[in-house]
């Protein structure tokens, strides 16, 4: 063979080796354009990724928008209750308005704490102590106005406005938890909602008949 075969030969050797390259480059920069056809690129692209969280559509525990409004509204509409009642010890004169504040304020209170640990577990805040009804639709609140009056009060006057402003109040926190029975997710908060409906419309018929006696 002579030496300018030789060389032609591997001429031609050394074109077919750079074409087969160039060919293997092509198809390998197709795949890698393609995320979704499971490519060496992608694999390489996930594994190189910071974790992530797993995306979920109930980020408090199963608790919806409705839940939430429904304790941060209720945490300073009890909070309200519980004022009201602890006047009636020293300025109510009847024996029957004294036990019903008691009443209130026994039951009230341990909601409260329910209502603001479930705001705590759910990433929400609870309402400051002295919130009142600020940033809450809730035209059951008392104004202050109401408030320095029934503190002002006794005997039984006091007794009538006690009476009068406690109906108001209950008939609000009943409107609340309807309205958390029937667009609340958070099965607990949907059972307080249903005893409240069924305790404070108890004593909504108690108070509007004690008011008939006056």
């Amino acid at each position: 063979m002579t030496k300018t075969t030789r060389t032609t030969r591997t001429t031609r050797l050394a074109v077919a080796t750079a074409a087969g390259l160039l060919l293997l480059a092509a198809c390998g920069s197709g795949t890698s354009d393609n995320p979704s056809d499971g490519s060496a690129h992608g694999s390489h692209q996930a594994a190189g990724a910071t974790p992530t969280a797993k995306s979920t559509t109930t980020p408090t525990g199963g608790a919806n928008a409705a839940d939430t409004a429904f304790a941060q509204g209720m945490v300073p509409h009890h909070r309200q209750a519980i004022e009201m009642a602890s006047l009636a010890p020293t300025r109510a004169e009847s024996a029957e308005v004294k036990a019903l504040a008691e009443e209130i304020k026994k039951a009230q209170d341990p909601e409260i704490a329910t209502l603001s640990g479930w705001l705590t577990s759910w990433g929400q805040q609870v309402p400051a102590a002295d919130s009142g009804h600020e940033g809450h639709d809730m035209s059951s609140m008392m104004s202050s106005a109401e408030m320095d009056l029934l503190a002002k009060a006794s005997g039984k006057a006091f007794d009538t406005e006690f009476l009068r402003l406690m109906v108001k109040h209950h008939e609000g926190a009943v409107a609340m938890a309807r309205t958390e029975r029937t667009e609340g997710a958070h099965q607990p908060a949907k059972d307080m909602a249903d005893a409240i409906i069924r305790s404070q419309g108890a004593e909504i018929s108690r108070m509007n008949a004690l008011l008939a006696k006056n």
